[in-house]
């Protein structure tokens, strides 16, 4: 049956470009003085996040107008291709700081595990919105998708990456909530979700020190404690109204990546709580709108999609959040929209243009 698209939800797009903006203010402002001693150019990171923008605008303004009832059919080869380039990664991927997270060659170089985020909810939207009788079911129902997140998740761990392993798990989880699942194996799956969490940090000594450190990171003040507590000071010395765009002292070598996973304590100590609170509401307003979308979604497949999306994305701010302001420990997740880094960014806004796509098909 033809369907007619109506306008998109402006109230998701403007928060999206809202911060997307101030990211990339942001990142200069973290990283002018860095990328000058090591590049000899204070617009290193600049530019290139400029450019990655442009692309991930350009994903987000096709997805926008692509009907995302399509993305049915390329549900199943999308993950396929996902997690061939996960293991791929594993195999021949480039290595940085202990980590095999990256494919390609220098500057074209991309992180699979930000493909395998999108992919994973493109394909639990497609098959719950089918397979939703089987949900009370643990061996047909939830069986399946359990065994398909433990593969991928354990992918994850192997390069390492912690932080995007939990979003896909918490992403998972909480998607087959919204569909429907017996809420008995909701709670079994939970508790060995957190037991599966605690093993993965057991077995591995620099986990275990980042926990240790996260509980008391004053105990190793110049070791492991010491990324938490230069962020602590970072947010606290920015005070109500911040030391001034472009005034930060914590980016002058004393809290490390300060462009990428911590861009938020650089925000908060130079915009300081009035900034920071200003961004936590455009997250809350685009996270908000996703939801609506989802509720007002025409058919199971865009709810389920439209919730997936927004799950994650949400996920991912309260991860990166909670680590910077010392309420999780050290994960390595960065945050949406404003942290330096093209893959997530793209793959972040192509996100949001489905978003925006299910949104212009929404009952009112």
């Amino acid at each position: 049956m033809h369907r007619r698209a109506g306008p998109i939800d402006f109230w998701i797009l403007l928060p999206c470009v809202l911060l997307l903006g101030i990211g990339i203010v942001m990142i200069f402002s973290a990283s002018a003085l860095t990328s000058t001693y090591s590049y000899g150019d204070p617009y290193f990171f600049f530019k290139r996040q400029m450019i990655w923008a442009a692309l991930g605008l350009g994903g987000l303004f096709f997805t926008m107008q692509f009907d995302y009832t399509y993305l049915r059919r390329l549900a199943a080869p999308f993950l396929g291709v996902a997690i061939v380039l996960l293991i791929l990664v594993l195999l021949i991927g480039t290595t940085s700081r202990g980590s095999s997270r990256w494919l390609g060659i220098g500057s074209l170089s991309f992180q699979p595990s930000e493909i395998i985020k999108l992919a994973m909810v493109i394909f639990l939207a497609n098959s719950l919105a089918q397979n939703r009788r089987y949900l009370n079911n643990l061996v047909q129902g939830i069986g399946p998708y359990l065994a398909l997140m433990a593969f991928v998740c354990l992918l994850i761990l192997a390069q390492p990456d912690l932080g995007t392993a939990v979003a896909v798990a918490g992403t998972t989880y909480l998607m087959l909530t919204v569909g429907g699942a017996d809420k008995r194996y909701l709670a079994l799956l939970a508790v060995l979700g957190v037991a599966a969490v605690g093993l993965a940090i057991a077995i591995a000594p620099y986990r275990m020190a980042r926990f240790t450190a996260f509980l008391n990171p004053w105990a190793d003040p110049q070791g492991n404690g010491w990324q938490t507590i230069q962020s602590l000071l970072a947010i606290g010395s920015g005070g109500l109204f911040g030391t001034g765009l472009g005034e930060g002292r914590q980016k002058l070598y004393y809290l490390p990546e300060n462009h990428t996973d911590f861009i938020f304590a650089i925000l908060s100590e130079e915009l300081g709580f009035i900034g920071a609170a200003f961004v936590v509401i455009l997250f809350l307003l685009l996270i908000w709108r996703g939801f609506q979308t989802a509720f007002k979604a025409p058919d199971t497949f865009g709810s389920l999609l439209a919730a997936g999306l927004t799950i994650m994305l949400s996920l991912q701010a309260f991860l990166n959040m909670g680590v910077v302001t010392g309420m999780l420990p050290v994960t390595g997740i960065t945050l949406p929209l404003l942290s330096y880094g093209g893959s997530s960014l793209i793959f972040t806004l192509v996100g949001i243009g489905i978003l925006l796509n299910i949104s212009r098909y929404a009952r009112h």
